[in-house]
């Protein structure tokens, strides 16, 4: 019975080991003690705080009066923990929430009780100082519940906030909950104990750190059986509401408003610590910046580099450059030519590019050489990487990037691992006789490698295993030496995102693009496949159009989400595409990544850019921007001539 009894038992966690008495608490606590911290114990610690709903409700009623935000006021919770604040708010209607926090623990528990009560919030991972979010997109940020100052040095407290800033809209409000430095350092506990349920109970040790400016603090959490299960460090920067006023207004922010105290509701009214009294304060969004006068500034010199016309393309229609692709290329050009800040030249040349780019004398490469070294589509990253071996800055994806998404297989579990969904698939080697194929109908087929839509016809969505096997043969002829995907389709709506721009000086989405095919004829899969880029007399190329995305708030932003941990993951630059699709049940999946995806004139890239008003050469200008500020590229001012002075010398001063 005592044996049947011990099984019933609870697992308890496994105990250890302790570092025992301790002198300087400062010198055990590590540079980044909130990378583990924030984890199932910090829930139990201090649920009797971050659990409690009365807590909550007077911290979103704070939030809603003093930003006077509406129902559709579009809202990030930074550093948003379990995602209390967040869920708080769907519950009361709001509608556009977002939720960023660096604890994968916790962010896992905010979707999980967001789904559980059926609320539509978005949450993701990300780093307070760079979440990698759009700019200009938020009209309220809150940091809530003493999450403001972790960080060991301010400048990183202030790359918070300068990141705030370029996330909010210019009426855009931040909403600040912090500790009242002044009153903790005056009243904070040096040890305290209590008891957080039945079965653990924590022992707490406080000390001022050397510069006075921070309150460390340290946790043995004991389980009654098996013994101690952490001992922990942690800090906190004690700001004042004078110090932490001086640091907003030394981050732009404007009207900063004071509103009280806040003091904790606790289910067991011990050892509060830093949530024990809290300032409340708001500000309003920086001002942009107004943009600084130049002189007259020396032209950029930019390459533009290209297929070659003169050489077969495999990938094009009848294997060589078409009408289309001239014309296209001269738009190009004639767009290009109202930049009259830069200096355009050309390069198509293949025979001779290596000796051409040996001798060039150049600012930037625009790198629209999609086609590949040769016009081979295998060899698209061998053009960056003779960049790189150069050492010419050049636009867009380095060769890493370019070859990683070229493969499918490889895309889809890298975002697999971002939680980004995706279909289900079966990867099929060259050659494999013995591949378990699905049984699932219908499906897509497309080889692994690839380009352009290579592979992916009208007959590549199969409904049966004979078509199926079909045709697999077909692609295995076609593609002799490629593995073969074949994936669950997809027949939900098409959509796409782009985005423009660099994780680390900011990324900004494009409007977002839905595929409309309601003009093709019913018998024919809904794909865009071959067809539909390379075959002008195709019903796919004729029937097909494009439409700005009528999808809630709140998905869009999931989906550029999604695309902007992709586009930081995969090593995307300056600007790509993430197409996805809708599955029967409405989930969106990721269909591909397309680090240097179509720059033409009626490409989906420019198209998204004129649902915004956004005419081609404007959209040319942000790519070639993106690619000066990430390379550090700067116009140098023009040396102006002067006429000769007596003695024939001639002087020259700058512009």
């Amino acid at each position: 019975m005592a044996t049947a009894s011990k099984a019933k038992r609870p697992r308890r966690a496994p105990a250890r080991s302790c570092l025992g008495p301790v002198a300087d608490l400062e010198s055990h606590l590590p540079a980044e003690w909130w990378r583990k911290l924030f984890n199932a114990l910090y829930v139990k610690t201090d649920g009797d705080v971050v659990e409690n709903a009365e807590n909550t409700r007077r911290e979103v009623d704070f939030i809603v009066a003093a930003a006077a935000i509406q129902p559709h006021s579009n809202i990030l919770d930074l550093c948003c923990g379990q995602g209390r604040h967040c869920l708080e708010l769907a519950r009361r209607g709001f509608k556009q929430v977002m939720g960023v926090d660096r604890s994968r623990y916790l962010i896992r528990l905010a979707k999980k009780r967001a789904q559980t009560e059926g609320l539509s919030v978005a949450f993701k991972e990300g780093d307070a100082r760079n979440p990698r979010l759009t700019e200009s997109t938020f009209d309220c940020v809150a940091i809530m519940g003493n999450s403001f100052g972790y960080f060991s040095n301010k400048q990183d407290d202030e790359k918070v906030l300068n990141t705030v800033g370029k996330l909010l809209r210019p009426s855009g409000q931040l909403v600040l909950d912090i500790t009242d430095g002044a009153y903790m350092a005056e009243h904070f506990e040096r040890r305290s104990w209590e008891w957080i349920d039945e079965h653990h109970f924590v022992c707490r040790e406080r000390s001022i750190s050397a510069d006075k400016e921070r309150l460390i603090s340290r946790e043995v959490i004991v389980n009654d059986e098996t013994g101690v299960i952490a001992d922990q460090f942690y800090a906190e920067r004690l700001y004042t509401r004078e110090s932490i006023g001086k640091l907003l207004e030394k981050t732009g922010f404007r009207n900063i408003r004071h509103h009280g105290h806040a003091e904790a509701v606790s289910d067991r009214d011990q050892d509060l610590g830093m949530m024990a009294r809290r300032i409340l304060l708001t500000a309003d969004a920086p001002q942009l910046p107004a943009r600084k006068a130049r002189g007259k500034m020396q032209k950029l010199d930019v390459t533009v580099l290209l297929g070659d016309p003169r050489l077969p393309d495999g990938v094009k229609r009848n294997g060589e450059f078409n009408p289309e692709d001239f014309d296209t290329v001269r738009k190009l050009k004639d767009a290009l030519s109202e930049l009259t800040s830069y200096k355009f030249r050309y390069l198509d040349n293949h025979a001779t590019l290596e000796r051409d780019l040996s001798d060039l004398r150049t600012d930037l490469v625009l790198n629209f050489c999609d086609e590949g070294y040769n016009n081979d589509p295998f060899k698209e990253l061998h053009v960056p990487a003779l960049l790189d071996v150069l050492g010419i800055p050049y636009t867009g994806a380095n060769p890493a990037t370019l070859a990683a998404c070229y493969d499918k297989g490889l895309v889809r579990a890298v975002a697999q691992g971002l939680d980004v969904p995706v279909p289900l698939e079966t990867y099929v080697r060259p050659g494999d006789q013995g591949a378990t194929l699905p049984s699932v109908f219908p499906a897509l087929l497309k080889p692994n490698y690839g380009d352009s839509s290579q592979g992916i016809t009208k007959d590549a969505v199969v409904n049966d295993e004979k078509s199926l096997l079909d045709y697999l043969e077909r692609l295995r002829h076609e593609f002799p030496k490629r593995p073969i995907l074949v994936q669950e389709y997809l027949t939900g709506s098409e959509y796409t995102v782009g985005l423009v721009g660099n994780p680390d000086q900011g990324l900004r989405a494009l409007a977002l693009l839905e595929v409309d095919f309601s003009r093709l004829d019913p018998s024919l899969p809904r794909i865009l496949g071959y067809e539909s880029k390379w075959e002008p007399d195709s019903p796919y190329w004729t029937q097909i159009r494009y439409h700005e995305a009528n999808l809630p708030e709140h998905v869009q932003g999931q989906l550029i989400e999604h695309s902007a941990r992709l586009f930081e993951r995969l090593g995307c630059r300056d600007y790509a595409r993430f197409d996805f699709r809708a599955d029967a049940k409405g989930e969106i999946k990721l269909l591909e990544v397309n680090p240097n995806p179509g720059w033409c004139w009626d490409g989906k890239l420019n198209i998204m850019a004129g649902f915004q008003g956004m005419r081609y050469t404007e959209l040319l200008s942000q790519i070639l921007a993106a690619a000066e500020e990430r390379a550090g590229i700067v116009a140098k001012p023009q040396i102006l001539a002067l006429p000769s002075t007596s003695n024939g010398q001639t002087m020259a001063h700058s512009g």
